[in-house]
């Protein structure tokens, strides 16, 4: 006879919760959409919110780092002055709702998080070398500890510029830090790439490319509660939920 260990049990229990949330959340969701109410979307967002995370759920880690660099065909004053742009930054990095500056050298991220939440983190701008590198750390006072540093490297050849990021989020306390947890997933270093992309796209073409917005057969009721419920698709928290559920439904 095999002896079970604690934490096979463990990661057993883990698996039923997670199945149940699963199934009990699309339940939700499906019987939310029959209510064809206000109150019935809200019901759909929450089942769908709560089937999201049963799929992906893991145990929050204390600290998230990732690191990513991209070669850009531009000028590292280019480049440069694009991190420095309150206007500009917002644009690229997905997660960020705002970027406004507090005084000299402290500025105040408003990040959109899972499910319509919003949260502001205050950071100080200690180390500033133009067209060479910005780094930057939290206030004591913010909701989750961070830090993060960009570096521009002349490409050899004169190809362009080599931005360098580096971000470290933790430890990750209250619900900031769980939300940065889930913005973040598993693959930290590529969520942090895909904002690199769309920096590439827009500093080389002007605009950034994307398939959101564009028409497609309606998806099921359950797709669209899920895609409600994905940290990866942040919305504002005023946003009318039964318009954003709908969109879900139509686009690709």
């Amino acid at each position: 006879m095999f002896q079970k260990h604690k934490g096979e049990t463990s990661q057993g229990s883990a698996g039923i919760q997670r199945w149940g949330a699963l199934l009990g959340g699309g339940a939700l969701a499906v019987y939310g959409l029959t209510r064809r109410s206000a109150a019935g979307v809200a019901l759909a967002a929450t089942g769908g919110a709560l089937a999201y995370f049963g799929v992906t759920n893991h145990r929050t880690p204390k600290k998230i780092v990732s690191h990513s660099s991209i070669l850009v065909n531009c000028s590292r004053e280019q480049a440069y002055q694009f991190w420095r742009d309150a206007n500009e930054l917002p644009r690229f990095v997905r997660h960020l709702e705002s970027f406004s500056k507090l005084g000299e050298r402290q500025f105040r991220w408003t990040v959109l998080g899972p499910g319509g939440s919003r949260f502001s983190i205050d950071t100080e701008m200690f180390t500033d070398r133009p067209n060479e590198l910005i780094q930057w750390r939290s206030l004591p006072d913010s909701p989750v500890g961070v830090e993060g540093s960009v570096e521009f490297r002349a490409a050899p050849a004169s190809r362009g510029t080599i931005v360098d990021v580096r971000m470290r989020y933790g430890p990750l306390p209250g619900a900031a830090g769980r939300a940065i947890a889930k913005m973040f997933g598993k693959y930290p270093d590529f969520v942090l790439e895909q904002d690199l992309r769309r920096f590439k796209a827009l500093v080389e073409t002007g605009e950034i490319p994307t398939t959101d917005g564009q028409s497609h057969g309606p998806r099921s009721a359950v797709v669209a509660a899920l895609r409600l419920a994905d940290p990866n698709r942040p919305f504002r928290p005023e946003s009318d939920l039964k318009q954003v559920f709908r969109a879900m439904r139509r686009i690709a």
